[in-house]
């Protein structure tokens, strides 16, 4: 697979995600200080103190999650599928690793509503596609993970099938065709978060693999979003969250890996 992709997409974000770029604002106020800039330093940190009061105040990161979400609202399950695609991203991996106990994340839904649609069609296939998405390996996968969340569920030995070599989206979806070889005319449900389902559904287009979407994890206070109150830390957590998404999407199509 393409791994300059995905070693370069890493280490941009952590140049470009909203915390990083804080940091770097704090860091540039206190060099200014230092060197007795003191102008230049005093309207650096005004800036910052201003940037995050607005995150503190209002939920900025909702309002771009909204017009991710919407796209995919809930929907009644059709009376039929042949199989489930569920992508990783609920599962804690380095916690479940370090405690050797399942540990699920935000994103959680995707694994429960796994359990709840193995259980709502038992005779279609269900697969549970990722990897590790850490440039550091740390010796377990999404899909062990799953796999060991779906066994205390109940799922039977072998429902189950895991794709863990997957540590993106498009690994995802090629991946997993390669290893499921769909059938022209069946009918496949993608399971993953509601923000992340544009950018999945792009994805599976481009590897010729059709999705019917089935998006858990709303994050969008739909109704509520003109509202303030104050939740620094959320805030700055959704805010990261979304703008990652919106440059993964960018990112995606610009370089041909999305429809």
């Amino acid at each position: 697979m393409d791994s300059v992709f995905f070693y370069v997409t890493k280490l941009a974000w952590l140049l470009v995600a909203v915390d990083s770029v804080l940091l770097m604002g704090l860091g540039l106020g206190v060099v200014c200080l230092y060197v007795g800039w003191h102008k230049a330093a005093r309207r650096i940190l005004v800036a910052l103190a201003l940037v995050c009061l607005t995150i503190a105040l209002f939920p900025i990161g909702e309002w771009l999650f909204y017009p991710l979400e919407q796209q995919n609202p809930p929907v009644l399950l059709p009376a039929h599928v042949d199989g489930i695609v569920v992508l990783g991203g609920g599962e804690a991996v380095s916690l479940s690793h370090a405690w050797q106990q399942v540990a699920l994340g935000d994103g959680a839904e995707r694994l429960t509503t796994m359990v709840m649609l193995a259980n709502a069609y038992p005779q279609a296939q269900l697969v549970f596609t990722g990897g590790s998405g850490s440039m550091v390996q740390q010796g377990t996968t999404g899909a062990e993970v799953a796999r060991q969340f779906g066994q205390s569920m109940g799922l039977p030995q072998g429902r189950l099938m895991l794709e863990s070599k997957s540590r993106n989206t498009v690994e995802n979806a090629v991946l997993t065709k390669a290893m499921m070889q769909p059938k022209p005319g069946q009918r496949w449900l993608l399971v993953t978060s509601a923000f992340h389902m544009p950018r999945s559904l792009a994805v599976f287009c481009k590897a010729g693999w059709a999705m019917q979407p089935y998006a858990v994890d709303y994050r969008a206070e739909k109704g509520n979003l003109l509202r303030f109150d104050w939740g620094f830390a959320e805030h700055l957590r959704n805010l990261n969250q979304a703008f990652k998404e919106w440059l993964g999407l960018a990112a995606y199509k610009l370089t041909g890996k999305a429809c």
